[in-house]
């Protein structure tokens, strides 16, 4: 994926500077910003191997350590970068010699060099700079809650439900429906569902948003197409052996904790006994509530869980808003309030309005297959979008 993380303002910048080496000239290729951000790189590297000290048991050598086993590809694509941009200039000057054969060759070895320059310049450094998520370690919680349409928002929030769980079974994912309100018609109000696996949260953000259905509902005796929606909100789920402890999210004295009869359908345990629980972050405002596990243990735990997912949702948004090259992406592609996606049945098709993606297979993205093509795209553009933010910052 990181391979395709380039724009065509970047695209131009490489174009541009590969003609320019056509033309006789290697010294362009150091023109490239793309060439001086990452010359600039590999020079804060050799300043940190300077100051590397021969303790490396202290928290700051390891965490130098680290730094620099972190940046060794960096280094060798720049070495191996130097050397062929040196070895075309070398070639540059057998170009005009006067015996055929030489120029011949040259000329292929020319060729050869301008292309694999030109290949790095496009794809390679572009991938080095794109910085590694803080978060592929992390699960997600998806949150599913209908919107305008009534019952058919119901029963697309249903349908919008099996398409993720079709995704999370194409990537082994562990999946598990923490709650769920069913309605008679065989809809869903609202669910929320745990998804478990590396990098689920990473390709699952994208999700987070309005997304809104056209179609003919059974129901309607017409024909006459409704416009009905279902809002999605993607959390930040954290593995219990990995997570964060709860003092860096939340303090216990600033939750109060309720307990109360459950209500609705579930089983003789439902109106006899306080096994249902909300919680309140006093704090943030930030309410939890859950009734579907049969204990008061059970429900607290499913609880406390979906807290720390919102929390912990709301600390890396801030952490994103506090990062100035990312602001601009972070509205333009996770606001939740925001239409994100129609699905119009009679037409067939699906276009996510973020990024102006229109792809003619309905079926194949409701079965699960097609929405991988929709989220690469998404992601690819976010990519592009901190990469070209870099450039017109250097």
């Amino acid at each position: 994926m990181l391979r395709s993380t380039l724009t065509i303002f970047t695209r131009r910048l490489a174009t541009a500077a590969a003609k320019q080496t056509i033309a006789h000239d290697p010294d362009t290729l150091d023109s490239s910003r793309i060439v001086r951000i990452i010359q600039q790189r590999v020079q804060e590297r050799s300043q940190l191997v300077a100051q590397v000290s021969d303790d490396v048991s202290s928290p700051e050598g390891i965490a130098k350590l680290k730094q620099l086993k972190e940046t060794e590809t960096l280094q060798s694509v720049w070495d191996d970068w130097v050397q062929r941009r040196q070895s075309l200039e070398e070639t540059v000057s057998l170009l005009s010699d006067a015996d055929s054969a030489m120029r011949a060759m040259a000329l292929e070895e020319y060729n050869t060099l301008s292309a694999s320059l030109s290949d790095t310049l496009e794809n390679t450094f572009p991938s080095l700079l794109i910085p590694p998520s803080n978060t592929s370690h992390l699960s997600a919680l998806m949150e599913l809650k209908s919107g305008v349409g009534g019952s058919e928002a119901s029963l697309f929030l249903a349908d919008l439900l099996r398409m993720y769980l079709r995704l999370a079974n194409i990537n082994r994912w562990k999946t598990d429906i923490v709650a769920s309100n069913e309605t008679e018609n065989g809809g869903t109000k609202d669910a929320i569902l745990e998804v478990k696996g590396e990098g689920v949260y990473d390709v699952l953000r994208w999700e987070s948003g309005v997304h809104r259905v056209q179609r003919v509902p059974a129901t309607e005796a017409s024909g006459r197409v409704h416009t009905s929606t279902v809002a999605v909100v993607v959390l930040p789920l954290a593995e219990e052996s990995r997570s964060q402890s709860d003092d860096d999210l939340f303090k216990m004295e600033d939750v109060k904790v309720e307990v109360m009869r459950a209500r609705g359908a579930g089983g003789q345990h439902v109106n006899k006994t306080e096994s249902a629980v909300r919680l309140t972050h006093i704090p943030t405002g930030i309410t939890v509530s859950m009734q579907d596990e049969r204990s008061q243990h059970q429900n607290r735990r499913r609880a406390f869980q979906v807290l720390r997912a919102r929390l912990l949702d709301r600390k890396l948004t801030q952490d994103m808003l506090d990062r100035r090259d990312t602001r601009r992406n972070l509205v333009r592609t996770a606001d939740r309030s925001e239409k994100i996606r129609t699905y119009n049945y009679a037409q067939d098709r699906v276009t996510d309005h973020r990024i102006g993606l229109t792809v003619m297979n309905l079926t194949q993205v409701m079965e699960g297959d097609g929405l991988p093509e929709i989220i690469s795209a998404l992601s690819r553009d976010y990519e592009e979008s901190l990469l070209e933010n870099m450039l017109n910052s250097e």
